[in-house]
């Protein structure tokens, strides 16, 4: 297994578990009947159940992104060192990108998540040339 799919594995691992953290998180604020309920009444979620929501929808952003660039390393051959180190950038990049949103680390989040863009777009450029 080339170390770009690896980390894109353990990348969805990541996602399980920051829904598991976002959901036990929410529902301690709205309750279980609202969240087993058909919430035709919208309630938001407010201060780190609403942040790891937020985050959470970031990494199903970024994740889309990055599983592209890992299938288009490995289909054209151009995995190498480079973006197999791309790719650990990225999983630590969103792994700090958890706690820096739900702690609100200002500026550091938005940093963090350029560090994974980055590493992303990198990888892409590497597979087109």
């Amino acid at each position: 297994m080339s170390p770009e799919i690896l980390v894109l594995i353990l990348a969805g691992l990541l996602q399980v578990l920051q829904y598991v953290v976002f959901s036990i998180t929410a529902n301690l604020q709205v309750g279980l009947g609202y969240s087993t309920s058909p919430r035709d009444k919208e309630r938001p979620l407010t201060g780190v159940a609403g942040r790891l929501q937020r985050a959470l929808a970031n990494h199903f952003e970024g994740l889309t992104l990055f599983t592209i660039a890992v299938v288009a390393v490995t289909l054209s051959g151009s995995a190498s060192g480079f973006t197999a180190g791309c790719a650990w950038a990225y999983l630590a990049a969103r792994v700090l990108y958890l706690p820096a949103y739900a702690l609100g680390w200002t500026p550091w989040r938005s940093v963090i998540w350029a560090v994974g863009f980055l590493a992303t777009l990198a990888m892409l450029l590497a597979a087109l040339f």
